[in-house]
């Protein structure tokens, strides 16, 4: 959608939605917006989704091509910046404003200050509903002190501009009445769900070749594993990629297990540089951002979630969709998704040793990894479903 959106308004018509976030690329949040709103009844909305320009632009074509109406917000990016985020707040407001919008829905830190704000600074007679959904509060990102405090206070204030904020985890909930973040109404906790009969996964075999043939063509070698641990990740500081670069070294030896962590960021010079330092690049290798990657994960014979921060991980219970066996770090969600030792195992954050023993304990054992892996399938397939999700969701909506 091009130019000034100014649609006139009509009480019959549908009810118009204004959603919104801070990044293009296919992170949580943006993973939440797509499968909600490619479920909504479009005879009973109009719907607008704004995304801001950092990213690459993947959540923007796939809305695209399934006939959305999108906006890219030039000036709303992640990292803070005065200049950009007082451009991008007025950009908001006249979003608001032009398209009319009854609900404004906000999902990730940075788009749930800045859009709040600018529902704020409407007029009274065009100030929409705010929804915020937050995937993981981002003041427990792993940060200097001051920083985390900061991000607390902007949540604190800006919860008064809001009518509902939506956390996925309790952990997020009980954090945010501890801390009297406290919106207008209410908040209120949904967990993530997923149509596991609707997941596509690749074959294991297909899959493994995919991933054979794009490490081969990188390495200029042909490349061979017989066991796979794997992850899917963006490379942030949050994800706690290192601990898993170190947790491989202990396998440095063993020529029939590789490490795959499929995803890109900031972090990828990082990463690559102690991969190369510990000389562990025939070990561990990184493949880059994958079109659908969740359809590779049977390419795995274990996924690893090594995370200092998480709200509710979308790979680990598509990891679990895929019957694997995991382990995951105790952060966010997770310890209210595995219990430990059934469906999963769970690990401390930040400890490479515990997930290396733990990685030998599950390939070692087929039928420890068979049993987890069934009962982390059916774990999802009862519990996190997005039926149960969408429906929780649209009601407030």
């Amino acid at each position: 959608m091009n130019g000034e959106i100014n649609q006139k308004y009509s009480p019959a018509a549908p009810k118009r939605a204004l959603f919104v976030v801070t990044q293009s690329e296919m992170g949580g949040a943006q993973r939440f917006y797509y499968n909600f709103i490619s479920g909504l009844d479009r005879s009973k909305y109009e719907i607008l989704i704004a995304v801001g320009s950092d990213g690459g632009g993947d959540l923007l074509a796939r809305f695209k091509e399934n006939g959305f109406s999108v906006r890219e917000l030039k000036f709303l990016k992640r990292d803070i910046s005065f200049s950009n985020d007082l451009r991008a707040l007025l950009e908001l407001r006249r979003l608001i404003k032009n398209f009319h919008a009854d609900t404004l829905f906000l999902n990730s830190s940075k788009a749930g200050f800045v859009g709040s704000l600018a529902a704020r600074l409407c007029r009274k007679t065009e100030r929409p509903k705010v929804i915020y959904r937050i995937g993981g509060w981002t003041f427990n990102d792993p940060w200097p002190q001051w920083k985390k405090r900061f991000w607390i206070i902007l949540e604190k204030i800006s919860a008064r501009w809001k009518d509902v904020i939506i956390v996925n985890n309790k952990h997020d909930f009980e954090q945010a009445q501890t801390l009297k973040i406290r919106p207008k109404q209410k908040i209120t906790l949904i967990y993530n769900g997923l149509d596991v009969y609707r997941m596509d996964f690749f074959p294991r075999e297909e899959a493994r070749l995919k991933l054979f043939e794009k490490i081969s063509r990188q390495a200029g070698r042909i490349f061979q594993a017989e066991k796979i641990i794997g992850t899917i990740a963006n490379f942030y500081p949050p994800k706690g990629l290192e601990f898993l670069v170190e947790a491989a070294e202990f396998f440095k030896n063993d020529d029939g297990i590789a490490f795959f962590v499929i995803g890109d960021g900031e972090d990828r010079q990082k990463l690559e540089g102690m991969i190369k330092e510990k000389g562990l690049e025939k070990k561990i290798f990184l493949p880059g951002r994958l079109t659908d990657a969740h359809r590779f994960l049977p390419a795995f014979d274990l996924f690893v979630l090594p995370s200092l921060k998480e709200g509710f991980p979308w790979s680990l219970i598509e990891a679990m969709a895929a019957k694997l066996p995991v382990i995951a770090a105790a952060v966010g969600a997770v310890p209210e998704i595995i219990e430990d030792g059934k469906n999963g195992i769970i690990v401390k954050p930040g400890d490479a040793a515990q997930i290396a023993a733990k990685i030998k304990e599950i390939l070692t054992n087929d039928r420890l990894a068979q049993e987890m892996g069934i009962q982390a399938h059916q774990t999802v397939l009862f519990k996190f479903n997005a039926a149960q999700m969408n429906n929780q969701t649209e009601a407030i909506l």
